[in-house]
């Protein structure tokens, strides 16, 4: 689920990484700076914002839902130094399998899309490998990772990229398109908002990017993290990132 940040400006991005204590929250997650090369943020022109994972020195993976509101996105991360960065993509393209807004009817959806830029993201930056699994079974241990609220609705927890462990569960059955992951502590950890688009890790490789979460009640963290498995897909990620 992406978080609306309103107007995309300097101003607004200091004020969004402010630093905050890494407190047990709704998503129940950690900071993981070593992971946090692998991931930037993706904000567009109307407020909205999201992760994206890192896929090649040029080209980031997230959710279609991210990039398709706005008419001018942006790649955002902080330098050593603290200074906002924001680079404009040199292309956006989206999965021609994604349909917008299913509003939880039976609509196959590929939710992907790919941001390039013209020059490869500096150091530490790094590519995150990409999985071969087609699927996963009920049980298997997911990390889901983002930079969205570690505390719902407090937007002083945003910036920070955090990751907590979930299981896989398949409420509709087996799936080789989508994977479905629950807390397995049921301590209400899991992605939260502004982690769509993030990487979800299996085996030390990225097997899904996040595009929704679920709370309960009138929440919208804490139940069930849902994401896009990318192996098959794997072909048209190819072409994407090309020139």
């Amino acid at each position: 689920m992406r978080k609306k940040i309103g107007f995309i400006s300097s101003s607004i991005v200091v004020a969004l990484l402010v630093s905050t204590p890494a407190a047990i929250a709704v998503v129940n997650g950690q900071p993981d700076p070593v992971l946090a090369r692998n991931a930037v943020m993706v904000l567009d022109d109307h407020g909205n914002m999201c992760t994206g994972a890192v896929i090649a020195p040029t080209a980031i993976l997230t959710a279609a839902h991210c990039v398709t509101e706005g008419s001018t996105w942006r790649v955002h991360w902080r330098a050593p130094d603290g200074t906002p960065i924001l680079i404009i993509p040199k292309a956006v393209r989206v999965h021609p399998g994604y349909r917008p807004e299913p509003s939880g009817k039976a609509v196959k959806s590929i939710d992907l899309a790919v941001v390039t830029l013209s020059d490869p993201l500096p150091s530490p930056f790094e590519p995150i490998a990409l999985s071969d699994a087609p699927s996963v079974t009920a049980g298997d241990l997911i990390s889901v990772a983002g930079y969205g609220y570690s505390e719902e609705k407090n937007r002083k927890t945003l910036g920070t990229f955090r990751r907590a462990d979930l299981a896989v569960i398949e409420p509709f059955g087996h799936s080789s398109i989508l994977v479905w992951l629950s807390d397995p502590n049921a301590g209400g950890a899991g992605g939260c908002q502004g982690d769509s688009g993030g990487p979800l890790i299996y085996q030390g490789a990225l097997l899904a990017i996040t595009f929704v979460t679920t709370g309960i009640g009138q929440h919208n963290c804490g139940a069930l993290t849902q994401g896009t498995l990318i192996a098959p897909q794997r072909d048209w990620i190819a072409k994407a990132m090309q020139p």
